[in-house]
């Protein structure tokens, strides 16, 4: 069985509407997919009518990637299995598309000053109804030919320490993890290698996790060391915490794909196992 539970879409910095994110899952024989999309679940319902209205084989989980500032660090917490009518959840995913609309406009003046106009514009154009991200940002540097790369528009402009970069002021991992737990649904810390933290801070911040009630952890990406997968195994281990699978994509590439390379190490407790729903998995075929 083929499990991912981190995706994205149009709803905010995919590049596949949800419809057309449900065929490619299928396409590349996932079985179980989770759409992720950043601080909104716009696209839940379109993509499990997209399901229902072509008879497609693929379970989906109901799910969102939601922002958190710790210690000006800005960590994502995945939430999984969540209702996502769940009045709680409406509220704090609410005030994180205020947030952004704010932290949006005031990048849009800093790259102003930095005599680059139509910033916020163009980003929010690019967005359409999605959830406005500095993805979107970025996008617009490179078609506007002012950086070279994604990459480099981060490099550049976007990122912490960058000449426009916006310090944002999200919920916090604690309030994040109760909000989830609210809707149902299963805490889980994002990429936690991405975050580029030593190993102490690291642990500093699964301890603190793991206090707030967090669930699981991403033990597998699609790009990823031998070693830096059982590391994540191993910490699921010490802290008592399960395991989740996600390819965080985004849009098709040859080093991301729906479903790709996404197995767990021995001895770790899928997240999946604690889901209110889940297909069964033939004998010999559990990641």
């Amino acid at each position: 069985m083929r499990i991912d539970l981190h995706s994205h879409s149009t709803c905010s910095d995919g590049k596949l509407s949800p419809a057309e994110l449900v065929a490619r899952a299928v396409e590349k024989e996932v079985d179980v997919l989770a759409l992720t999309d950043h601080d909104t679940v716009a696209g839940i319902e379109l993509a499990r009518t997209a399901i229902h209205e072509n008879s497609l084989p693929l379970f989906l989980v109901p799910g969102v990637e939601i922002s958190c500032t710790w210690d000006a660090i800005e960590v994502h917490v995945v939430g999984l299995d969540i209702d996502i009518h769940n009045e709680v959840l409406t509220a704090l995913l609410a005030c994180q598309e205020q947030a952004r609309t704010e932290r949006g406009m005031e990048l849009g003046r800093r790259l102003e000053k930095n005599r680059i106009p139509g910033c916020y514009e163009g980003a929010l154009a690019l967005a359409g109804e999605g959830m406005l991200t500095r993805a979107h940002f970025a996008r617009y540097l490179v078609e506007q030919q002012h950086c070279k790369s994604m990459q480099n528009a981060f490099d550049r402009y976007l990122a912490r320490g960058a000449r426009a970069y916006v310090p944002h002021n999200w919920a916090s991992i604690a309030e994040v993890v109760a909000v989830i737990h609210a809707a149902g649904g299963k805490a889980v810390l994002a990429h936690p290698e991405r975050y580029k933290l030593s190993a102490k801070w690291l642990k500093r911040l699964l301890v603190l996790f793991k206090e707030a009630g967090g669930d699981a952890i991403e033990v597998s990406l699609c790009q990823q060391s031998p070693h830096e997968r059982s590391t994540l195994g191993q910490y699921c281990r010490d802290y008592g915490l399960m395991a989740s699978v996600g390819s965080d994509f985004h849009a098709p590439l040859p080093w991301v794909e729906l479903g790709k390379n996404l197995w767990l190490p021995k001895d770790v407790d899928p997240v999946w196992h604690a889901f209110s729903a889940f297909p069964d998995v033939p004998t010999g075929e559990e990641l």
